[in-house]
């Protein structure tokens, strides 16, 4: 596949929450089709970058330019409170009203693209349990299959397999490499290297962009030391990460230590 045109277009992007700066100096060009991994120490504006391509908060000042239709934009699983009464499948479901409006009948189209990224995330066996009833891996891969079932061209995950069993992890990211192969551009947020060296393009922040590129040109030890100070750590050949004020539940070290051989 030949990448050329441009999916996301940033320029001189800047994005506070009140007075303070979460990400400032912004400038992106990402290809359709491309995986664009962007990593950086805990509170290093993230999320904000992402929340901006999303639209869901303003830019202070800058521009943000998305192809096609508004992109799917999937957020860290929450803790679901127990009386509300929604299925895995009624999740999914909710990707397809922006294109019916809530009082429209869905199409076969919208059934289909429901319960393919059901099936794609592996949660056909689980559709019509409440999301309160199923495990953290598996109600992040609902939100993910939400993702998908919308079809934007662009998809847009926060941090989608931190924290995660390995199963989820793996199925997740065997759903981005194919969505990828497929022409969808994705960004993700990710704290792992290893994940981040797969990418096409990788950005490293710390609330303004330390550098932008292939993973082999951003990912190196003097790089990572900008961005994360003495949390990098390089022994031989390896950059270990430890990020102690990142925290979240894992069932693996590698969650706790991420590790990258250049």
């Amino acid at each position: 596949m030949t990448i050329c045109d441009t999916a996301i277009s940033t320029n001189e992007l800047e994005v506070r929450y009140g007075t303070t700066v979460a990400v400032t100096d912004v400038n992106l060009q990402v290809p359709e089709g491309a995986l664009l991994s962007v990593i950086g120490p805990n509170g290093a504006g993230k999320s904000a970058l992402l929340k901006a391509l999303a639209g869901t908060v303003e830019a202070h000042s800058g521009t943000v330019e998305i192809s096609g239709p508004s992109p799917s934009f999937v957020m860290q699983s929450t803790e679901v409170d127990s009386y509300l009464p929604i299925s895995v499948r009624d999740v999914v479901s909710l990707s397809r009203y922006s294109n019916r409006g809530p009082f429209k009948r869905f199409r076969s189209e919208d059934h289909n693209a429901i319960n393919e990224a059901i099936d794609r995330l592996n949660l056909s066996h689980l559709a019509k349990k409440q999301l309160h009833e199923v495990s953290g891996g598996e109600r992040q891969r609902t939100l993910v299959a939400q993702g998908l079932a919308q079809e934007s061209n662009v998809l847009l995950l926060d941090e989608p397999i931190n924290g995660l069993d390995i199963v989820s992890r793996d199925i997740i990211l065997e759903m981005i490499k194919d969505e990828v192969d497929r022409g969808r551009t994705i960004v993700i947020t990710t704290h792992n290297l290893s994940d981040a060296s797969r990418a096409d393009q990788v950005l490293l922040l710390n609330n303004c962009p330390c550098c932008l590129g292939t993973p082999n040109e951003v990912l190196t030890e003097s790089n990572l030391r900008l961005a994360f100070g003495e949390d990098s750590i390089g022994v031989g050949e390896k950059i270990f990460l430890d990020d102690p004020h990142h925290s979240h539940t894992s069932e693996h070290d590698e969650d706790k230590v991420r590790s990258f051989r250049g």
